[in-house]
């Protein structure tokens, strides 16, 4: 560990995932750590994103339960969706969340400021708060300051008809009819939200399919339960233009097609939120798109000055966020036992939580033949699992993919009920290295839907 005759001082700019695992961990290792965050500890893409679109999903998903109960043999009931207890419910968890941490900070002895910070040289950050402006000497600093919704240039978000993500958590009112423009993850998860909550739905499509980076299985179970929904897919389309009245907006696209609705959500991706740091006075260097390159250790071209998160351009998942947080907080301590070890992003799993679930991690299928790689791929239905017939849901499948000759395990691609949960084990045998017959080997609980892993596998 790093010693020094006073602890050292590590400034974090942003509490999101990244911002918070690096100021606990560095804290725990001896650091004197200040915590700056100007909006949501626990930063506003998992507050005011993440955590809150989930939470409406999963209460989306009970409304939409219950309209099928009667297929189990109860009694079907009316559900009916009260937006004012939703709001509630997401604030509930949003302030229980952001107190937890603040808590476990505070436990660590991280000293935590809520306010506006940017950079006055290279070992030095100012912070607005409260009307006061401090300037805080620091050995170390990390910038995780996250992104936020991109905006088109055809379009001016109002909060009222049109609306980028984070107008949704709840929206003022139930939306009649939703115009989504993006199809990619965020895209369909607002989707698959508001056909359950009970609004129709469209979906422009700019490709010929949904989530266009993805396995073409996977999508096509997706648009078959859009589909079912009564969703409108618009494909091979790209909004051009948004006109908002006061009861109604109007999407065009670029091929001369329109619709109507009376609402439009702007789902088509983020921006790293880099501008106002100061960082041209420390010479940190900045890409064309504004996000601060990074070595493996998350270094930015000045070395003690650091880069996690969303601002990294690496992939925007909270878990890598917290995984580059750690590494950072090891690397300034100098716990060299983790220093030596490569984030590989090739290997981080990611979840769709629309309905059915989607997972996948490591190879794609379509990459590797794109690649002109050899591999097997295996593939088992869930409705060849008790588990899934007794829980009514055998949409979907297991998909695992390895090598052929050695038969370890490359990535898998998972479609189905609690396929967030479980990729997990497809998960550590890519970045263990194990092989198919590892989990094939394992003794699962009968009946569960994991069986589907062990089959694929066997």
């Amino acid at each position: 560990m790093r010693t020094h005759s006073a602890p050292l001082s590590f400034v974090v700019i942003g509490g999101g995932p990244a911002g918070n695992q690096a100021a606990t961990c560095a804290a725990r290792l001896g650091a004197r750590v200040t915590l700056i965050e100007r909006d949501i500890m626990g930063g506003a893409a998992h507050l005011l994103d993440c955590i809150p679109s989930k939470a409406m999903i999963a209460s989306g998903a009970a409304v939409a339960y219950t309209r099928h109960i009667g297929e189990m043999g109860v009694t079907a009931v009316q559900s009916e969706m009260d937006l004012s207890s939703m709001r509630d419910r997401v604030e509930a968890i949003r302030f229980r969340m952001e107190e937890s941490l603040c808590g476990l900070l505070r436990s660590q002895g991280a000293r935590l400021i809520r306010g506006t910070a940017r950079l006055d040289g290279a070992h030095r950050v100012l912070v607005e708060s409260e009307g006061r402006q401090e300037a805080i000497d620091a050995d170390a600093i990390l910038i995780s300051t996250g992104s936020r919704p991109r905006i088109p240039d055809f379009c001016v978000p109002d909060g009222k008809r049109v609306l980028t993500t984070r107008d949704c958590y709840p929206p003022p009112e139930l939306p009649e009819h939703v115009i989504v423009v993006g199809s990619g993850v965020t895209g369909v998860e607002f989707v698959h939200m508001f056909s359950s909550l009970g609004s129709a739905v469209t979906l422009i499509v700019s490709r010929q399919q949904v989530l266009p980076n993805r396995d073409p299985e996977v999508a096509a179970v997706l648009e078959q339960e859009f589909l079912d929904r009564g969703v409108n897919l618009l494909k091979g389309a790209r909004a051009s233009a948004v006109e908002a009245t006061v009861d109604s907006v109007s999407v065009a696209c670029d091929d001369g097609r329109r619709v109507n609705g009376s609402h439009v959500v702007l789902t088509i991706g983020s921006i790293p939120n880099t501008e106002d740091l100061g960082l041209e006075t420390a010479g940190v260097a900045v890409d064309r798109n504004g996000y601060i390159p990074i070595t493996p250790q998350c270094q930015t071209n000045v070395p003690h000055i650091y880069a996690a998160g969303d601002v990294s351009g690496k992939l925007p998942l909270s878990s890598v966020a917290t995984m580059q947080g750690r590494r950072v907080a090891n690397h300034v301590m100098g716990a060299n036992l983790l220093d030596q070890r490569r984030i590989d992003y090739d290997k981080a799993a990611s979840a769709i939580f629309t309905d059915p679930e989607i997972a996948d991690v490591g190879l794609a299928e379509a990459d590797a033949f794109a690649g002109g790689r050899k591999i097997r791929v295996t593939k088992v239905p869930f409705s060849t699992t008790a588990k899934a017939l007794i829980d009514n849901e055998a949409r979907g499948f297991v998909k695992i993919i390895s090598d052929p000759a050695t038969g370890v395990v490359l990535g898998g691609s998972i479609v189905g009920k609690h396929a967030a949960e479980l990729i997990s084990v497809i998960a550590l045998a890519v970045t263990a290295n194990l092989r198919v017959s590892d989990i094939a080997d394992s003794l699962f609980v009968h009946p569960a839907l994991s069986e589907a892993l062990a089959e694929a596998a066997d």
